[in-house]
């Protein structure tokens, strides 16, 4: 593991589009578990304005980190739950600190908006430590269901199918 860099986060300003695409294009060119179009994802979610946040995390150089967070539907209506990712981290600045420190600002950012969860697609060894877990009860068909997981910010867990944004269908 490599040292941590100082990096500030911040909101998603215009201009950083093709930056974040980028960014993200090469942080999952390598990974096994990608179809690699995770940087057409970000720019559609954007396009079509579901984009609900993006933050970008900067050392004082350039942008060197990126998650995205976009509305999901459960089908029983529980209303305000999110869905994180991609999380995008220069490949070459993995293990630095900065994909943590973008989730937890992330959870922080939904948290303050008074959203009721979070669900995301990824490593149970990863997202653990930040508190995701597999919940039976909430379903999202097709990947091992080891790896849907979700965070509980509010209220009650809901019970049922999660549907994402349309981009994450075409």
């Amino acid at each position: 593991m490599g040292a941590a860099i100082p990096i500030t986060i911040r909101f998603e300003a215009a201009g950083d589009e093709a930056v974040i695409h980028a960014l993200t294009e090469a942080a999952f060119r390598d990974m096994p578990f990608s179809e690699g179009d995770e940087q057409h994802l970000v720019d559609a979610l954007r396009r079509d304005g579901d984009l609900a946040c993006s933050l970008v995390a900067e050392n004082a150089d350039r942008i060197v980190g990126h998650i995205a967070l976009s509305r999901i539907t459960i089908s029983d209506g529980t209303p305000d739950w999110y869905d994180l990712g991609p999380v995008s981290v220069w490949p070459e600045l993995h293990h630095r600190g900065i994909g943590s420190a973008l989730v937890r600002r992330a959870i922080a950012e939904l948290r303050a908006r008074g959203a009721n969860g979070i669900v995301l697609l990824g490593s149970p060894d990863y997202y653990g430590r930040f508190g995701f877990v597999h919940e039976p009860q909430l379903r999202y068909p097709g990947p091992p269901p080891e790896y849907f997981q979700s965070l509980l910010l509010e209220g009650k867990l809901p019970v049922g199918e999660v549907t994402y944004a349309p981009a994450f269908r075409s």
